[in-house]
């Protein structure tokens, strides 16, 4: 295992053990340490190839559950990231006025029901209709993100999971790419938290459907149908009316990635997942770890990207990532949450009750659904 001096301690609970590594590893640049059958390689270079940020804990279950600090807050790509990340960046850069956008989203509830109430009232029908179309649009533009959020999404999973190396190398080799990832996770969850809290959207854009249908009845075209024509008002319907519309728009695009890949392991893809998992646990639950953060807020951004590739793999795993077979730590996974402040992590452990696949599942153990209620 390579990592800078002092990272090297960081996730062992054997006193005597930190103390022995930080001698030998301080005084030379490379030692042989046996212990239970296995002999590792320490070395004491600062910034190996790059990854000093990217540091694998020392734990006798490190074979079924790889750990490691990933630095969410300055990875940078590497030449060979360069394409895909600058193609992810382009639509990442659009993210938070998506979510501004969200966030502002007010609808027009009060015009809607004033129209619905005066049918004969031209002038409030030409408000309800005026108040509708500008919404209508916006909400169109959430729709046509989610489309690149999805193509994205695909060309890191290609990236990350393709041979010869394996998920972990990948992660090891591609940091960057690992990072806009996690951010892709952490907008969906971010936007599925608004939009919840935002009933007026269906009810805006079912007056927005009903009115359209009827002015077609009476050979009425109007303008917005060129923006907004039938079909792609079906399709923004299916979207909206998922509770959690970017997360189904993830889980479909990570299950047609494993589909459409047939020469690809399953477990390339299942393995990428869990170790993300395994990532974000190690980070929220070890306090060496976590005093790197320069900002608070990467706390609730790690808990989201943990929350959200649990929530991948069940959909794509056959088993799902409660069962005694995942590679996910879903107990430890649970408890990390719910050390958290409870306004911080109510979201996210409703989002792992309501939108995962398998947790209602027999072989789902009892203590974990539990730990869920």
């Amino acid at each position: 295992v390579r990592a800078e001096e002092a990272d090297v301690l960081i996730g062992i609970s054997d006193l005597n053990l930190q103390k022995e590594i930080k001698k030998r590893v301080c005084n030379w640049n490379a030692i042989w340490w046996y212990g239970d059958r296995k002999k590792h390689t320490f070395s004491s270079r600062k910034g190996f190839a790059g990854m000093g940020n990217l540091l694998k804990v020392l734990t006798r279950e490190i074979e079924n559950y790889p750990h490691f600090f990933l630095d969410f807050e300055n990875a940078q790509p590497t030449d060979c990231e360069r394409e895909v990340w600058n193609q992810v960046n382009a639509v990442l850069q659009e993210s938070e006025s998506i979510l501004s956008g969200l966030q502002a989203y007010k609808g027009a509830g009060q015009e809607i029901r004033d129209g619905i109430q005066n049918p004969n009232d031209m002038l409030l029908q030409e408000r309800a209709w005026n108040s509708v179309c500008p919404l209508v649009i916006r909400l169109k533009k959430f729709y046509a993100f989610s489309l690149k959020l999805e193509e994205a999404l695909q060309s890191l999973l290609e990236s990350l999971t393709c041979p010869p190396y394996t998920p972990t190398q990948h992660l090891e080799r591609e940091q960057a790419l690992a990072k806009q990832f996690a951010e892709i996770l952490h907008f969906t969850l971010r936007f599925d938290e608004l939009k919840m809290r935002i009933p007026a959207i269906q009810n805006d854009f079912s007056y927005y459907r009903r009115t359209i249908s009827r002015n077609r009845l009476n050979n009425m075209n109007l303008d917005i149908e060129n923006e907004v024509n039938n079909e792609m008002a079906n399709r923004m319907s299916l979207f909206y009316a998922e509770a959690t519309p970017m997360l189904k728009t993830l889980s479909t695009a990570t299950t047609n990635f494993v589909t459409e890949n047939k020469t690809l392991p399953l477990e390339n893809t299942t393995d990428c997942l869990s170790t993300m998992a395994s990532v974000c646990k190690v980070m929220l639950e070890t306090p060496e770890y976590t005093s790197r953060f320069n900002s608070e807020d990467t706390l609730l951004f790690c808990m989201r990207v943990m929350v959200g590739v649990i929530i991948l793999y069940d959909h794509v795993h056959p088993n799902g990532a409660f069962n005694k077979s995942s590679k996910i730590d879903m107990k430890g996974c649970i408890k990390v949450l719910k050390d958290q402040p409870a306004d911080n992590v109510e979201g996210l452990l409703n989002a792992l009750k309501f939108t995962t696949k398998h947790l209602n599942d027999e072989s789902t153990p009892k203590n974990i659904r539990t730990m869920l209620q």
